[in-house]
């Protein structure tokens, strides 16, 4: 009797033994969804039929679906899973197609903090990468980035941790009819199979149509061990979609999943959702006909109307200028406009431009705009608002920002131009508050500024000077792709011929040496480029005065740590480790290139595009050449206010010599640089214009210094030139003072530069 009780016991726990195991196996598939066993955030749905949409068919959209209650993957043994699911991408009618869908496996659902398009609503460009991301997918994507290494619109790929795919091929399945890889269009809007299967550390990802079998031969395979992805064996299963400019419907409509495969269980085809069809644009097209000819008649009549009431009107409208009538693009009205920034309000500041502020405004239709309030100080705001509105409209590049129209009212002078989300790109580099930019960011920001400057000097129809080349004028749009701005300053001339123009202005740090004596050209916006490539790179403005003094001057800075074969060290300290070396240093090396004070020295925009395409070596040269990482001290006369340099035995051209006389005159000025009166770095300010009053106390007049783009004026000049403008205060202060500024202001004392 004991014997049996004993053998009766042993079997009984071995039974229990067996199914406290298997229940450590997860198990489950759904043909079609329901509320009950999902968690569903962002724009994902369940349609009535238990199809479930993940996207929405609008713009920048992203949504998430996981199971509930996360899977509880055994410890004791390596992680191993199956699952089986069926999706469709349908495009919406007009557009090519959203960023696709993925596979996650993620210890957390929570993806507040993760990005739609190409991000594809998992990443982020922070978290990018980050081993803490403890995060595996597998992505059908639509959308080719190239900055994420993909070679086309339509491929699946195995991501960890990153959105840069560890492997990756072009969508296709393994026929055994035909023996070969057939490819497949994620985007046909017809259901697609995928499987993915990882066992014994092999991952295997499969796809076919959904008449198709499963393939005999993966279409990726990769040895790798999950394990060390995950910190927890607690782990939720589920998929993410999301769309960027281009716009898909993201359809699931079963999926099967196990941790054993020996348990998975088959979808049934038959009992799926249908996945519905958007409506044809040329059905849209014959409803829209058949309804619009009961009212054309009406149309007519109203069209007379409107006839006689723009007659009317046009009668008592203010007179356009010439200019207006050749190159005004879409004339808004002052009410829209007043309407849409809610009276130019102060939640809807934006910034302060060149030459104005700049407010964000919501025009009908969903349709946000930036609108900038133009200064208007008299004729020279009206030069500027001009400048602007011709400009752009003749310019069309995808690197530059679009003008969409402007207005006229009385004194108001305003650009409308397209919104760009991510606003300027100084405010990624210097806020602390905003997002740090990835270094593969920053590179596509810098060949997207260089392909726009390219056009403006060589594809453009006239040649475009745009004179304000820095951050705070690059805007970046929701893809965080740079948009050059802001042609306040910007003038044109003829190929083959020279502008017109001889004003030294622009920006403090990002003017070319040669601006005051030989006046604006191709070259110096080549200079101020080049000071703009370093402050990507480096994170800084090319002056400041809260630093030590031998990194004061971005430009000799950078100079510095090449001679000392440190040259990443000038780099961002914010991009931490996250960045390409070979192409950092190109970057610089670039910039200094661009920013040499020999003006024929500097690349043509066009060598500056092949040389960061990869596609055209940099020529060799080094830290010690002639003109790289060097400034001219510039001396101008307040009392007549001429322009010459600091040697005694040299000046310069006047504004009215040749261009040949200028170069000849310049080189002249480089033989001579051992005698230029340089100031010291480390001296103060005041002391600085003490001595330079002691060495020139022959003369009688008065000097405004400009130091590496800077300018300063003499405390001893005279009163009256600064009335009303108190630029001697400034100075005293350590404040620097723009050339151009000072240009303006002593013009309206009838004194000329």
């Amino acid at each position: 009797m004991s014997e049996g009780l004993f053998l009766f016991c042993l079997i009984s726990s071995f039974h229990l033994i067996s199914f406290s195991t298997s229940s450590k196996d997860s198990s489950f598939v759904f043909n079609g969804f329901d509320q009950s066993n999902l968690s569903l955030d962002g724009s994902a749905t369940l349609l009535p039929n238990g199809l479930l949409q993940l996207a929405k068919d609008s713009q920048h959209q992203m949504g998430h679906a996981f199971i509930k209650k996360p899977i509880v993957f055994s410890s004791s043994k390596p992680l191993s899973f199956s699952t089986h699911f069926v999706c469709a991408l349908v495009p919406k009618p007009g557009f090519e197609g959203g960023h696709g869908i993925t596979f996650v496996i993620s210890p957390t659902v929570d993806f507040t903090r993760a990005q739609p398009t190409r991000y594809m609503g998992i990443f982020n460009a922070s978290t990018n990468g980050s081993p803490s991301s403890h995060l595996f997918a597998v992505e059908l994507d639509t959308v080719r980035n190239p900055d994420f290494r993909e070679t086309n619109n339509n491929h699946v790929g195995i991501d960890v941790n990153n959105p840069i795919s560890v492997e990756s091929a072009p969508a296709s399945y393994f026929s055994k009819t035909a023996q070969k890889n057939v490819s497949i269009n994620l985007s046909s809007g017809k259901p697609i199979q995928v499987w993915v299967d990882y066992h014994g550390n092999v991952l295997n990802v499969s796809v076919a149509p959904l008449e198709a079998e499963k393939p005999s031969l993966p279409l990726l395979s990769r040895s790798m061990n999950l394990s060390e992805i995950f910190s927890s064996r607690r782990l939720f299963v589920g998929f993410a979609a999301a769309t960027g400019t281009s716009i898909s419907y993201h359809y699931l409509l079963g999926w099967s999943f196990s941790t054993n495969r020996e348990l998975s269980q088959l979808l049934d085809f038959s009992k799926l959702p249908q996945v519905p069809r958007p409506r044809a644009e040329h059905k849209k097209v014959q409803f829209a006909l058949i309804i619009a000819l009961p009212v054309i008649l009406a149309i007519v009549g109203m069209a007379v109307l409107a006839g006689v009431y723009y007659h009317r009107k046009k009668k008592y409208a203010e007179v356009s200028e010439p200019w207006e009538k050749k190159y005004g693009t879409h004339r808004f009205s002052y009410k829209s406009l007043y309407i849409a920034t809610k009276g130019f309000h102060k939640d809807r500041f934006l910034g302060r431009g060149g030459f104005g502020e700049v407010y964000r405004g919501d025009l009908p239709l969903n349709k946000t705009v930036a609108v900038k309030r133009v200064s208007h100080d008299g004729e020279q705001g009206m030069k500027q608002f001009v400048a602007e509105v011709v400009s752009m409209k003749s310019l069309k590049h995808r690197n530059l920002v679009p003008l969409l129209g402007y207005c006229r009212r009385k004194g108001e002078l305003l650009l409308v131009s397209e919104y760009m989300p991510n606003g300027s790109l100084d405010q990624h580099l210097f806020d602390d508050q905003s997002p740090v930019l990835s270094w593969s960011q920053r590179f596509v920001i810098l060949k997207g500024i260089a392909s726009a400057l390219f056009y403006l000097h060589t594809e453009a129809e006239q040649v475009v000077l745009h004179r304000d080349i820095k951050a705070s004028n690059v805007m970046l749009d929701a893809e965080l792709n740079g948009r050059l701005g802001d042609f306040g300053m910007a003038r044109f001339h003829d190929h083959g011929g020279n502008a017109a123009t001889t004003a030294a202005v622009g920006t403090v740090g990002y003017m070319a040496p040669e601006l005051i004596t030989m006046g604006a050209s191709t070259v110096t916006d080549v200079y101020a480029f080049g000071v703009f490539l370093l402050e990507v790179a480096c994170g800084r403005k090319p002056v400041e005065f809260g630093v030590q003094v031998e990194k004061r001057f971005l430009i000799k800075w950078v100079c510095e740590c090449w001679k000392k074969d440190s040259l990443l060290d000038a780099k961002d300290p914010r991009l931490g480790e996250e960045f390409v070396p070979e192409e950092v240093e190109l970057v610089m090396k670039l910039g200094l290139l661009c920013t040499n004070i020999v003006p024929e020295s500097r690349p043509a925009m066009g060598q500056v595009v092949l040389y960061l395409s990869g596609n055209l070596p940099l020529p060799d040269f080094s830290p010690y050449t002639l003109g790289i990482g060097s400034f001219t001290p510039v001396v101008v006369d307040a009392a007549s206010l001429t322009v010459s340099f600091t040697s005694r035995n040299w000046s310069a051209p006047s504004a009215s010599s040749s261009s040949a006389n200028n170069s000849k005159d310049h080189e002249q000025a480089l033989e001579s640089k051992s005698s230029l009166n340089v100031v010291a770095e480390s001296e103060d300010i005041e002391s600085r214009l003490s001595k330079l009053n002691s060495d020139s106390s022959s003369s009688s007049s008065r000097n405004i210094v400009a130091d590496d783009g800077a300018v300063f004026i003499h405390p001893a000049t005279e009163k009256n030139v600064a009335k009303d403008f108190d630029l001697e205060a400034l100075l005293l202060e350590g404040m620097y003072v723009s050339h151009y500024l000072i240009t303006m202001e002593c013009s309206k004392r009838n004194f000329r530069v």
